[in-house]
């Protein structure tokens, strides 16, 4: 299948008079529907029954998926009842740690890198999670979901727009929630960022940019973790591979997909160089290392129209020597708020005309409710604590049977990127469509409130 959205393809039947035969239920709902959506309701609305205690299965448990886990013994109303990973070490410290904490031990599966169809098919489960190497996100997602779970995997979503579409059509098709586990969405600048958007203070918001840069060298090159599979992507796609750290939380402050959406990318890379004088100089010339090929230019710098006209600088530089920045500005007709380094300008508000002020000055009046009320709760859990509130927030959302934060088109939006941007470097830049994955409901569907615990 073409990744080309122009092309005739199964997402396209929506238009055709046989679509429409069909009903409208296919155009952002679940094809089968359950009983609590309503036709017509907007899919970023999409909710189903409360569930009193959540029973979840994890794919995966390394680095990110054993930080998952911790979370979820100390967050109530769940039960992790089946752990998957192809290493079997990992699932029985993940059962320890149940048992440690006075909790039922989970089942295991560690038969082989296709184990987690087992557990889908197998485990009486509510959510599944998937904290693996990015190739198996989709694999695993697509499964739970045809298996009557609901999904949610770590970032990104999807590196295909193919595989964009089909997190979409299978979560419609199964009624089923698909999140991606942006946590970068609940960290406390980027809450309050967005708490300035709700509330006016920046005034319409024209333009952002954001980004990932971070010295990924090290980890890249390990003998373990990430450095067993993340450096092959390198050798393979050349674009953004990893956007939605940056652009998660600078798409909720322009109403994407709920308000706006993505329309048109164009993305240039720089050369090659980090990696290979990386692995030169770490193992010298005549290493296996050092003879390596790769294709991901070191800085990947594309440019977002959104539908209606606003832009997005989005930036990619995890190969040379640098300070980890994701940047993080959001600038309205009445100032604009910047993260790395923390500052804010408010016309009118801050001290001095075309001066900054700190973000403090405005954290008494305009902290996030969210993390004001749950941050304390995630300290010492990682990444500062906006881990644990987003695992708080799923959890709580499915409890309660509320709409998630964000949803199966958000995790299709933000990850596209991947696929557009790769397009349009080999393209030599050219302007590469983003798919609505929405299909037109971006118009009418409501933005992202100032969510409370």
């Amino acid at each position: 299948m073409s990744d080309d959205p122009k092309n005739t393809t199964r997402r396209d039947f929506l238009k055709t008079g046989a679509a429409a035969s069909i009903g409208t239920a296919l155009a952002g709902l679940a094809l089968s529907a359950p009983s609590e959506a309503r036709a017509g309701e907007a899919r970023s609305q999409f909710k189903t029954k409360p569930i009193e205690t959540v029973r979840v299965g994890f794919v995966g448990v390394g680095g990110m998926g054993s930080a998952h886990v911790q979370n979820y013994l100390n967050i109530d109303g769940l039960e992790i009842k089946a752990v998957c990973d192809i290493v079997p070490a990992k699932v029985e410290r993940v059962q320890k740690w149940c048992k440690d904490a006075g909790k039922p031990v989970p089942t295991g599966y560690s038969k082989g890198p296709l184990d987690f169809k087992r557990l889908c098919e197998t485990e009486d489960l509510d959510l599944v999670m998937t904290a693996t190497p990015w190739e198996w996100h989709v694999p695993v997602s697509l499964a739970a979901m045809k298996n009557g779970k609901h999904a949610v995997t770590e970032v990104p979503a999807a590196m295909s727009l193919d595989d964009c579409w089909e997190l979409v059509e299978t979560a419609e098709k199964n009624g089923k929630h698909c999140q991606m586990m942006e946590n970068c969405c609940y960290d406390r600048i980027e809450l309050m960022t967005l708490n300035l958007v709700r509330q006016g203070i920046l005034g319409e918001v024209l333009h952002a940019e954001a980004g990932y840069l971070h010295d990924l060298r090290d980890v890249k090159f390990s003998s373990e973790g990430e450095g067993l599979w993340r450096r092959a992507w390198a050798q393979k796609l050349n674009g953004n591979l990893y956007p939605t750290h940056g652009l998660g939380p600078v798409a909720q402050c322009m109403n994407i997909n709920r308000g706006d959406a993505f329309d048109i990318l164009v993305s240039f890379s720089s050369p090659t160089r980090g990696l290979h004088e990386y692995a030169v100089e770490k193992f010298g010339p005549d290493s296996p290392q050092a003879r390596e090929k790769f294709v991901l230019g070191d800085v990947n710098t594309s440019l977002i129209r959104t539908k209606l006209g606003k832009t997005i600088i989005l930036i990619h530089d995890t190969n040379l020597p640098r300070p980890y920045t994701r940047i993080n500005l959001v600038q309205g007709t009445k100032g604009l708020a910047h993260k790395w380094p923390d500052r804010i300008y408010v016309e009118g508000k801050s001290a001095k005309p075309d001066s900054w002020d700190d973000f403090e000055k405005f954290a008494a009046e305009f902290d996030h409710p969210l993390w004001k009320a749950i941050a304390s709760k995630g300290e010492g859990r990682g990444h500062g604590g906006m881990d644990y509130i987003e695992d708080y927030r799923l959890i709580s959302s499915l409890r309660k049977g509320e709409p998630l934060d964000q949803d199966v088109y958000d995790a299709a939006a933000w990850s596209a990127i991947v696929g557009a941007s790769c397009k349009s470097v080999a393209k030599s830049g050219r302007p590469i469509e983003i798919p609505d994955f929405t299909r037109g409901l971006w118009k009418t569907n409501p933005p992202l409130g100032i969510i409370t615990p």
